[in-house]
């Protein structure tokens, strides 16, 4: 897997470096800079697509899709091929294999993303999303200006950005430019294709260990989750600005700024909450112009890790990681050696389980705490005072993940920010899933324990509530001193009519 990973990093960074020299290069747009190539070649092979840059005025055709779409297909067929072999270890008896990692992302591109994608750019192309090889179409503007329209290879990208959930947008306004969401419509579409690979592959986690209510136990825990998430977020940008609504304007149609009409607030926030809780990425709205609870709701799926349901395959194992210390915790209460689907869970399993979550809030905040005191870090703010702290975090928190979103207002294409990123991309990805497969050799090799009148049940409610109550706790932890200072300071002092 870092072999592999490795390739398609360097073959990816080569591809921006020469892209001026290359074909299909309609705008002749020259080689992207060394920082920016360094930074998106890790993003778009860790499944985050972090974009630094402005997709129509600086990837060539070649680059978009031969770099960028290519590898939204194979950095979501690793995860999935991770996944796998993580289910595999729980399955197998005293083995000393969990797969063979080629087969896997063979299978998984070709039996799953590929016909998914085609069918979604075929139909987003049918609602209206571009599909072609011309580098821009002109218009006339009101004035009588002429206006050059940038076009190209748009609904291919979307469908897998979307579906592998890697959120990398042909266009710098991603999913809120009308070339790439043109319409309600097709905001649904991608709201489902955001959500159907990772479901799904919680269900087939049930089906391949041979009982479905696992996978229906790590469902629910998920869809808790999400829907608190799209509630609370909801809720607080329906509800509008007071220092808005103070000034006389009506605040029936809640926080409308940096959204789009075409979406209203539900489509937004929906969107919102599905590209956070997955490892999308994706936006159709600003995260930047939400209400400071609104932003801490998007900042906090990212914290959990992007578990609810997650990325496509690193959705699955990072929320197996918070199942197997439920799992150690509920042995400890209850005096019994722990195990999970017959697999005893000992301080082998449980010290890769923790060093794997905690690679998370290890980058974001140390790169957190260093950014909000380096000046350099500083004059690329959009904003001071704790808002400027949130996009600061969230810039962290999202690269950490794997997810790539950003919050808005800071100008992150710089050359600490890309080299800064660049390694929390690195090391968020390959320190998080080496623990993992570790983790599933381990299992792979021990013997299957059959259930007794004392196994601790690891499906129904009462482990859905210890494992909900797990993550929770854990990620609160970990960011809740983080998250004062920043959103929930500003939300209370928005409430008292000061803003920064």
């Amino acid at each position: 897997m870092l072999v592999f990973s490795a390739v398609c990093f360097i073959a990816l960074y080569l591809v921006q470096r020469c892209q001026g020299f290359l074909p299909l290069n309609p705008l002749s747009q020259p080689s992207v800079a060394p920082d920016l190539a360094f930074n998106t070649a890790i993003s778009f092979i860790t499944n985050a697509n972090w974009q630094a840059y402005a997709g129509e005025t600086t990837m060539s055709h070649f680059t978009q899709m031969v770099g960028l779409t290519t590898n939204n297909f194979l950095d979501s067929a690793v995860a999935i091929a991770m996944a796998v072999a993580l289910i595999r270890a729980f399955v197998r008896r005293e083995a000393n294999t969990i797969g063979n990692f080629w087969v896997d992302l063979t299978r998984a591109t070709l039996y799953v993303l590929l016909p998914l994608s085609i069918v979604v750019a075929l139909v987003l192309t049918a609602i209206g999303i571009p599909q072609t090889l011309h580098g821009a179409v002109e218009a006339w503007t009101l004035e009588g200006a002429r206006q050059a329209i940038s076009v190209g290879p748009v609904a291919s990208q979307e469908a897998i950005k979307l579906l592998g959930n890697n959120g990398g947008g042909f266009f710098n306004a991603n999913s809120a430019h009308p070339f790439e969401n043109p319409s309600a419509l097709s905001n649904m579409i991608e709201n489902w294709s955001q959500l159907i690979l990772p479901t799904a592959l919680v269900l087939a986690f049930g089906r391949m260990v041979g009982d479905r209510r696992q996978g229906i136990t790590l469902l629910a825990v998920m869809a808790v989750i999400f829907l608190g998430s799209l509630f609370l977020l909801y809720r607080a940008e329906a509800a509008g600005n007071p220092l808005i609504t103070a000034v006389g304007i009506d605040p029936a149609a809640g926080n409308f700024e940096g959204k789009d009409l075409r979406f209203g607030q539900s489509g937004a926030a929906l969107f919102a909450v599905a590209t956070t809780a997955t490892g999308t990425g994706a936006a159709n709205a600003t995260f930047d112009s939400m209400t400071p609870v609104g932003g801490m709701i998007a900042m906090f799926n990212l914290l959990t890790g992007c578990i609810a349901p997650g990325g496509v395959g690193t959705g699955l194992y990072s929320i197996l990681l918070f199942a197997v210390i439920a799992v150690f915790i509920g042995g400890l209460m209850v005096g019994r050696t722990p195990e999970y689907l017959g697999k005893k869970i000992e301080a082998y399993e449980i010290r890769l389980a923790i060093l794997a979550i905690l690679v998370q809030p290890v980058l974001t905040l140390i790169f957190g705490a260093v950014s909000a005191n380096l000046p350099t870090a500083l004059a690329s703010l959009g904003n001071g005072g704790p808002h400027g702290l949130s996009e600061i975090l969230y810039a962290y928190a999202s690269t950490a993940a794997d997810n790539g979103s950003t919050f808005g207002g800071l100008s992150v294409n710089t050359v600490w920010f890309n080299v800064t990123t660049g390694f929390v991309l690195f090391v968020g990805r390959f320190a998080h899933a080496i623990p993992v497969l570790a983790m599933a050799g381990s299992l792979a090799r021990k013997r299957r324990i059959g259930e007794s009148a004392g196994t601790f049940p690891t499906h129904g409610p009462l482990f859905a509530s210890l494992l909900l109550g797990v993550i929770l706790i854990v990620v609160l932890l970990e960011f809740f001193p983080a998250l004062t200072l920043g959103p929930i300071v500003e939300q209370l002092l928005l409430a008292e009519g000061k803003m920064f």
